[in-house]
């Protein structure tokens, strides 16, 4: 932490007029708790004269964020020293977790403020006015140039009618102030605070009798009774009023400002809402700001901001108001958001275990577990929001925990309705099929809709951050079909928005009701419920992205098309097939490839369940690589191909459940685990992407075979379990083809779940925490 400048005094009010306008700390806090030197202070000297402490309540917020190392730097000179040599020397932070911070020594404002912009691990650079944080090498290595490029010219403010070099812009919270750059000059814009002061003479210089003709018959002599002009000196001219000029930004805003222009790191800032965090220069201004403070409960606006800013019906109104404080409990004794999310994933797999045991008061204690499964599901979010502790494995296990939560359920619902008689895993298999299609359409129309303005180039930025849609750091717009407008215009009527949220049953809305279906029902009607309602909210989701597509404006980007074929899961087959196909693909029309999925989505498990055990259906899976192929050898940019990977992910899981009910019933629970396995798989493909990792690597696809070579592998080991068997579970054919089930469900779940924990635990990965509060 590094401080520069002078700072509030024992007495509360500002050094004074002579006071330093870029007084600044900066410091580093680690990913280890304790900063990188366990509770050092480090005082730098300024000059000749030691530097005075910290206020104390600046001092006090500072080491509770976690930075115990902090230097001083009376001027900008000694700053740029400091980081130059600091960041580059042995007992530097060089740990690329580590971050260093520049916070104004004159900064008054709430703990959380700071909290918000120099702890959330998120961003490589984060502000608030006055103060700034950097994290990584790149971003350190930027502040350091920074800092140094600031010391000339020198910091002065504008004067009127002057040049101002370098291309930066206004800073955000002082418009019309000096900003350093490159030296191309460009004429002087006067700012909206500044007062251009006129040239002409003011009025009131001029003499009582002086007509509207100006210059030389101003001073001419007054005219005498005889009219002869007598001598009498010029009225005198007023002096000119000396001109207001608008106070320096505090040096953290111009560091952020210089991030963000001159070495394209994007900074992230924090939307404050009634938190207060300002520089004062005045007492006055001083007074303003606590007065400000003292109106706002601080931790209140913690709890709230806590909660996910747009979430489901259920979450908003039934559990964030107890759960934040859940939250808040676990977060002041030391618990991690990871220690709750595996706590949850260890009660959902509880509540699994009773509903298996197929009784009344098993299932009433599932119900039960499974909604204090989702009450903690819930709180590892909002601790993490309170507490600012995220981290890239913890968001891959929120987001992959909740899928093998809510799957090993079905699990234990079918074994519960097999313990008395009731044989329900195909229902539970056509749940997780239906489940993971809805997924999938959400996924791929994300990705199409909204990879385009990520992949846009920085446009020009100002100091507070990029601007533009698509600049770095911005997320640009959604969509631009007029069915987009029009859902934006109903979010403005409250009623709709909820029914809305009610309608397409997310992950709040879809617990409770299996909950209270399992506690008072049969594993049956709760299973069919939840297949009709998720075909219902299925529909309606997919309808309006359809709607939206359609009447979508702006083209789609290559990138877009990218993400969108990773997401369809083509394999060797496809990868081989596609280069001789290609020239075919591209005559096809616009609309071929969603058609064409969804044409083999159906025909190939129509086909397997009339002739599974027979090289017929091996010759259908054999055509059905030969689609997947065609559709995968042109670019999936149109208004509806991101339609296609969830059509390619229903033919693939038909096609399994539709094998077991043509051959054997009894391997329906092999074929769940295989799907369950195969699902895992494309769910943290879907992950990978959000995250900005990019795709699997190749190695992973093609040992996975693809979804056209597992569907081809599934038939063919059918085609030949059964030659010369009869159909059904009696024979030698059913052994074998539940065998292979089995095995191949075991292979691929130890590749794809190791390669990921490979991935996420070890690797460099990042992930993308859902803030977005969209189904889930």
């Amino acid at each position: 932490m590094i401080v520069t400048g002078s700072e509030l005094l024992a007495s509360g009010t500002p050094a004074g007029p002579g006071r330093s306008p870029h007084g600044t700390a900066a410091g580093t806090a680690g990913g280890r708790a304790d900063g990188w030197t366990a509770g050092a202070t480090t005082g730098v000297m300024a000059g000749s004269a030691p530097v005075a402490p910290l206020a104390p309540a600046l001092a006090a917020d500072l080491a509770a964020l976690g930075f115990h190392r902090v230097l001083r730097a009376h001027d900008l000179d000694q700053l740029a020293a400091l980081t130059g040599a600091w960041l580059t020397a042995a007992d530097g932070p060089a740990d690329p977790a580590d971050r260093v911070a520049v916070v104004d020594a004159g900064f008054v404002g709430h703990r959380h403020a700071l909290r918000l912009a120099l702890t959330d691990p998120r961003f490589p650079a984060a502000a608030v006015p006055g103060a700034v944080v950097v994290a990584g090498a790149q971003a350190r290595a930027a502040l350091a140039a920074a800092a140094s490029r600031l010391t000339t010219p020198p910091l002065l403010p504008r004067q009127p009618g002057t040049y101002e070099p370098g291309p930066y812009q206004p800073g955000p919270y002082e418009p019309g102030t000096y900003l350093p750059g490159p030296r191309h000059a460009r004429p002087y814009q006067p700012g909206p605070r500044e007062v251009v002061p006129r040239q002409s003479t003011p009025r009131h210089a001029l003499p009582r009798d002086a007509g509207p003709q100006q210059g030389a018959e101003r001073h001419r002599a007054p005219v005498g009774p005889a009219g002869a002009r007598t001598s009498v000196a010029p009225f005198p001219e007023a002096p000119a009023r000396p001109q207001p000029q608008p106070a320096p930004l505090p040096l953290p805003d111009l560091l952020a400002g210089a991030l963000a222009q001159q070495y394209g790191i994007p900074v992230q800032r924090p939307e404050l809402g009634t938190l207060v965090a300002t520089v004062p220069a005045t007492e006055c201004e001083l007074d303003v700001a606590r007065a400000a403070m003292a109106e706002v409960d601080e931790e209140e606006v913690r709890l709230r901001r806590a909660v996910k800013a747009r979430d489901g019906f259920f979450a908003t109104f039934f559990v964030s108001p107890y759960s934040r404080y859940l939250a808040r409990w676990c977060a002041r004794r030391g618990l991690s958001p990871n220690q709750v999310t595996t706590a949850s994933l260890v009660v959902a797999l509880l509540a699994a275990a009773c509903a298996a045991t197929g009784t009344r008061p098993g299932g009433i204690a599932a119900g039960v577990l499974l909604l204090l499964s989702f009450v903690l599901d819930c709180a590892d979010g909002q601790l993490a929001r309170y507490a600012l502790r995220y981290s890239t494995v913890g968001a891959w296990l929120d987001a992959t925990f909740d899928r093998v939560k809510e799957y090993a359920f079905y699990a234990g619902l079918a074994l519960g309705a097999a313990r008395t008689g009731d044989h329900v895993w195909a229902l539970a298999l056509a749940a997780m099929t239906l489940m993971t299609f809805r997924h999938s359409v959400d996924f791929a129309f994300m990705a199409a809709d909204q990879t385009a303005a990520k992949a846009l180039p920085a446009g020009p930025t100002s100091a507070a951050g990029p601007a533009g849609p698509g600049a770095a750091g911005t997320p640009g717009p959604r969509n631009t079909s007029p069915t987009a407008e029009f859902s934006s215009r109903l979010d403005r009527v409250g009623w709709t928005v909820w029914a809305r949220r009610i309608i397409v049953l997310p992950i709040g809305e879809r617990w409770a009701l299996i909950a209270l279906l399992t506690a008072c029902t049969t594993p049956r009607t709760a299973l069919t419920v939840l297949l009709a309602g998720c075909a219902l909210a299925c529909c309606y989701t997919t309808a309006g992205r359809v709607l939206r597509s359609v009447n979508r404006r702006r083209p789609r980007s290559v990138r877009a098309a990218a993400e969108v074929a990773t997401l369809a899961d083509g394999g060797p087959l496809a990868e081989l097939l596609a280069p001789v196909l290609r020239p075919v693909a591209r005559r096809l029309p616009a609309l071929a490839p969603p058609v064409l999925a969804a044409l083999a989505a159906v025909a190939l498990p129509l086909a397997v369940r009339l002739s599974a055990g027979t090289w017929t259906a091996v010759a259908a899976a054999g055509g059905y690589a030969l689609v997947s192929a065609l559709v995968l050898a042109r670019r999936l940019d149109g208004a509806l191909d991101w339609l296609a990977p969830a059509f390619f992910r229903a033919g693939e899981y038909l096609t399994v459940l539709a094998l077991v009910l043509r051959l054997d019933v009894a391997a329906l629970p092999a074929a769940f685990g295989l799907v369950a396995a195969v699902a895992y798989h494309h769910y943290d493909t879907v992950y990978r992407l959000r995250g900005g990792t990019g795709a699997p690597a190749r190695w992973l696809v093609r040992a996975t075979g693809g979804q056209e070579g597992r569907a081809l592998l599934a038939t063919s080991v059918a085609a030949l379990a059964y030659t010369g068997s009869p159909v059904g579970h009696q024979g030698a054919g059913a052994a074998v083809t539940q065998g292979a089930l089995v095995a191949l469900a075991a292979v691929l779940a130890l590749v794809v779940v190791a390669e990921s924990i490979r991935f996420w635990v070890l690797g460099d990965a990042t992930a993308e925490h859902d803030e977005s509060g969209d189904t889930a």
